[in-house]
């Protein structure tokens, strides 16, 4: 498994930055091979992108949420990948921290990871988010809403 660590800070206020990184199908303006992501209800996520110069398609599934903190990810088919996102203040704005993991599925993406490939493309998003929410100064929408962790400790599933 491929792991990715990548930082960014922002000119924006904390609850700007995050209430623009849920506005999930605006992703494709600045993440580079993006090409559609649809938000199929609060929790589900469907996702088309390319990859390793292959077109790929998958579900994610925002396992928590919490408002002007952290959003934690993880795919539940398709193309294996997991994260999370931080939002957290920072001198002049928001410092944006992404950590993620993936799984390389074709000799091409395993090459280009040990190259350093993925990475760079991360960083690229982060830039570009930077880029586009400074320029705007004002996010497109927000979701404030908070969706906690579904696992309970010991693996539990809670009921709602």
């Amino acid at each position: 498994m491929a792991q990715i660590e990548k930082s960014v800070v922002v000119d924006v206020p904390v609850s700007t930055a995050y209430n623009q990184w849920t506005q999930f199908e605006e992703f494709p303006r600045f993440m580079e091979g993006v090409h559609e992501v649809r938000q199929l209800d609060d929790r589900r996520l469907y996702f088309k992108a390319e990859v390793g110069g292959n077109e790929k398609e998958w579900e994610a599934e925002i396992r928590e949420q919490v408002p002007d903190q952290r959003i934690i990810w993880h795919a539940t088919d398709g193309s294996e990948n997991a994260g999370i996102v931080r939002f957290e203040p920072a001198e002049g704005g928001t410092r944006i921290r992404l950590q993620m993991s993936y799984v390389p599925e074709s000799f091409a993406e395993t090459v280009g990871d040990k190259l350093g490939f993925m990475s760079r493309r991360v960083q690229g998003d982060l830039d570009r988010f930077k880029e586009f929410i400074e320029e705007r100064g004002v996010e497109t929408g927000a979701y404030r809403e908070t969706l906690p962790n579904e696992k309970a400790p010991g693996g539990f599933t809670r009921g709602r």
